[in-house]
């Protein structure tokens, strides 16, 4: 025995294995001869509970701090004895290099997030989704009605057969309504449709919206489609109440995952990579990653990612109870003292990514950039859904060294977060593993967990995790985390160099925003995501007031009406968007549909004031409304017309403000001086000059034709394109300039040509119009 104040003598492997198994046997009550130390301790039915008193002994007996979940980071007897007898195994230490390697690729490779969209608990869209963040709120509610009879399930008892010790959850509301014509599907194959790949279709409509991507332009693209996706309720239903002579040629497709994914690709025409993916609550992170692989290998120029989940069946809560993982308050209380497990959630997520140089070369506004990402397994860890803390230290360093990130810089963590008494534990220490190295005490690593607002997504739960972490970057605030009385004493937080934010604060200034992100599946599948705030991009400079035109559609009258609401609302919010940038998106960058409306105005105001005199059925200046033939382009025809509309100053403003117009003209002022002793563009400006457009024929036409060719040019880089042209005198020059017919330099000889020549007759006769049919006219002159 060591003297009183000297540290116990070390052991070695075998003396710590020999202890261990005796005692296993006492715990447990095995045969010491029948205990395997290369079997894992959960085979020996040693609880959790047990686990936690075992590290607590074995740290008395060694005489040195030990971790609670020691046994979880070990889990056989052998390993666990080699590593406190200071020897592991070289395979261990092996695997644990490779994990820090540094990145096979070279910088470049990042990933950019252009737009996303989701539905959480109490959250239906991304701004609904910060303010629950920012907050600290909390989503859960009772089992509504019509998903199950909560009273009728419940029991406190979590071996009861059949039963569940919660009635909580976080729920979506409405998701048996569906707007099937939109996505033109069948009623009767709606019908058949999990709502799972219903959201889905919706989250990844509003996700291309949300990054200006228009739908019909996507066609035959190689856009990637890969969705996080494990809950088969619909499908359970559908068979519990139906049986087989209930199945019909839709219900396959319906809820099948492949097609989950596959009918995304499916509707907009994508033909990259298409994937479907289980890795149980780490799916949609999984998912993510895949996304970016395929990315950076330029398989897909554009990808769609995220995750579903819907709990639509009471049989889940069942299996969960009886595995012990559900709070029986129905809160995820994530770090706490009190934490005994999570609550289940539904939820949806989608993110629409690009590759950074590609989405600044295009021109797409970047919410954030994902630097790195990796996923790894547990492997043989202690119990199946048991987590591995060292696999999830690994699977950390290698999405450090693929973002060519060191462990200090990372300021906030996403974590898994489930909220169970050794899960949190086991996470937190391994991030403080992994991010502590090189970091003071001082400058703490700060963690969150998304599952105390909103419940366990599950399948969704790493794209909840990945929206929170952008909004989080985007608005420079890590939110509080809810649920938070006492933190968890089994993690020795004042040892480690993390912390848990109970209150809102800004992002710390200090060097780049860098997160990390993590999401782990019970089967043993881990993902983790380095993620940065968006480069500060060039913002082109306050555009002058002006009058311009805000276009909206929808697929139905009614929905015009919705949408039309919405952009008064936002027009009438002191945060509306400058009127050149909504204008633009929403002409530009949004799908346009049959049902359409159209307002004018110079000020936020002007149109919001429109937009609501088409909400109460009145017409006003200024207000468009019609409908476009469904398959069937619009046929337009550009008529020039002859001289007579001149007027001095014309064209000014459209020189000022257009800089197509302007090419234009400036090419048709260099054709011209060929011909002409005159500047157009000194007539066009000059005060002086442009009086030379009131009565010199010559000057007149010439200008005419020019201002014909700018519009013409000015139309079509709005998008509205002739089916055919036609003109009246001069007019029959710049038609045939816009048809193709005539080259610039042909039109402007012809133009100057022609003027000159009626210059010489000018006084020598004139042209009336007059409002009679021939007849009369020939009747009148004979």
């Amino acid at each position: 025995m060591p003297s009183p104040g000297q540290p116990p003598a070390p052991k070695d492997a075998a003396e710590i294995q020999a202890w261990l198994i005796r005692q296993i046997a006492d715990l447990t009550g095995v045969a010491p001869d029948t205990i395997d130390p290369r079997e894992s301790f959960d085979t020996f039915g040693l609880s959790s509970r047990e686990a936690v008193m075992l590290s607590g002994d074995l740290e008395t007996w060694l005489g040195r701090d030990l971790s609670p979940t020691l046994v979880y980071e070990y889990p056989t007897i052998a390993r666990l004895a080699e590593f406190l007898a200071g020897s592991p195994r070289p395979a261990e230490s092996a695997s644990l290099s490779a994990a820090v390697r540094p990145a096979l690729t070279g910088r470049g490779d990042e990933i950019a997030v252009i737009g996303l969209a989701c539905r959480f608990p109490g959250a239906a869209s991304p701004d609904a989704f910060w303010r629950l963040l920012r907050d600290g709120g909390d989503a859960i509610t009772e089992v509504p009605p019509d998903r199950w009879d909560a009273d009728a399930y419940f029991d406190p008892n979590p071996d009861t057969p059949g039963k569940m010790v919660t009635r909580w959850g976080g729920f979506l509301t409405e998701v048996d309504r569906f707007d099937a014509s939109f996505f033109g599907i069948a009623p009767r194959e709606a019908a058949n449709l999990d709502p799972q790949q219903r959201l889905l279709l919706e989250a990844a409509w509003e996700a291309l919206e949300h990054a200006g991507q228009r739908a019909a332009d996507l066609t035959g693209s190689p856009t990637g489609v890969f969705i996080g996706i494990s809950n088969s309720d619909y499908a359970t239903l559908f068979h519990d109440q139906a049986g087989e002579r209930g199945l019909n040629a839709y219900i396959g497709t319906g809820t099948a995952f492949s097609v989950a994914a596959g009918r995304l690709s499916y509707l907009l025409g994508l033909q990259g990579p298409c994937l479907a993916v289980d890795t149980a609550c780490s799916s949609s992170l999984v998912a993510v990653h895949l996304a970016i692989q395929s990315l950076r290998r330029g398989e897909s120029r554009m990808a769609l990612a995220g995750g579903v989940n819907l709990i639509l069946s009471p049989a889940g809560t069942v299996y969960f109870s009886r595995l012990h993982a559900m709070a029986r308050d129905g809160r995820c209380k994530t770090f706490d003292a009190a934490a005994d497990g999570y609550v289940r959630a539904d939820g949806c997520g989608v993110v629409v990514l690009k590759r950074l140089a590609d989405a600044l070369a295009d021109g797409d506004r970047i919410l954030a950039v994902i630097r790195g990402s990796a996923v790894n397994q547990d492997g043989r860890s202690n119990g199946l859904t048991a987590p591995n803390g060292l696999a999830q230290q690994a699977v950390i360093r290698s999405a450090l060294a693929d973002a060519g990130v060191a462990p200090d810089q990372i300021t906030y963590v996403e974590t898994h977060g489930t909220g169970t008494e050794l899960g949190d534990p086991i996470e937190v220490q391994a991030l403080a593993a992994v991010l502590g190295e090189g970091r003071p005490l001082d400058r703490p690593v700060l963690l969150g967990a998304v599952k105390a607002n909103l419940g366990h997504t599950e399948a969704a739960a790493g794209v909840a995790g990945l929206i929170k972490v952008i909004l989080t970057l985007q608005h420079g605030e890590i939110p509080p985390q809810p649920h938070i009385r006492q933190l968890n004493p089994l993690i020795p937080w004042d040892r480690l160099p993390v912390s848990v934010p109970t209150a809102r604060r800004p992002w710390p200034a200090d060097g780049p925003r860098l997160a990390g992100l993590s999401s782990f599946g019970f089967s043993g599948t881990n993902a983790h995501l380095i993620l940065e705030a968006a480069p500060v991009q060039p913002q082109p400079g306050a555009a002058p007031e002006a009058v311009r035109v805000l276009p909206l559609s929808a697929r139905s009258p009614q929905a015009l009406k919705e949408m039309a609401a919405r952009f008064q609302t936002l027009l009438e919010s002191p945060a509306a968007p400058a009127l050149s940038d909504l204008t633009y998106t929403a002409a530009v960058r949004r799908s346009h549909h049959d049902h359409r409306l159209a307002v004018v105005g110079a000020t936020p105001d002007e149109m919001a004031q429109k937009l609501a005199a088409y909400l109460r059925g009145e017409t006003t200046p200024g207000l468009a409304v019609g409908h476009s033939a469904a398959g069937r382009a619009p046929r337009v025809v550009f008529v020039f017309p002859g001289q007579g509309g001149q007027w001095v100053g014309m064209g000014r403003e459209l020189l000022r403000r257009e800089p197509v117009f302007r090419e234009v003209i400036e090419q048709c002022d260099a054709a011209l001086r060929r011909y002409v002793d005159w500047s157009l563009l000194e007539v066009l400006t000059s005060e002086a000059a442009s009086a030379r457009l009131t009565d010199e024929i010559d000057v007149i036409q010439p200008a005419l034709f020019a201002i014909q060719a700018g519009l013409a040019a000015l139309w079509r880089a709005w998008g509205v394109a002739p089916t055919a042209v036609v003109g009246h005198s001069l007019g029959e020059v710049a038609a045939a300039y816009v048809a193709g017919a005539l080259s610039l330099d042909d039109a402007a000889h012809v133009i100057s040509l022609r003027s000159r020549l009626m210059r010489r007759t000018a006084g020598r006769g004139a042209m009336a119009v007059v409002g009679l049919t021939l007849d009369e006219a020939e009747r009148l002159a004979a």
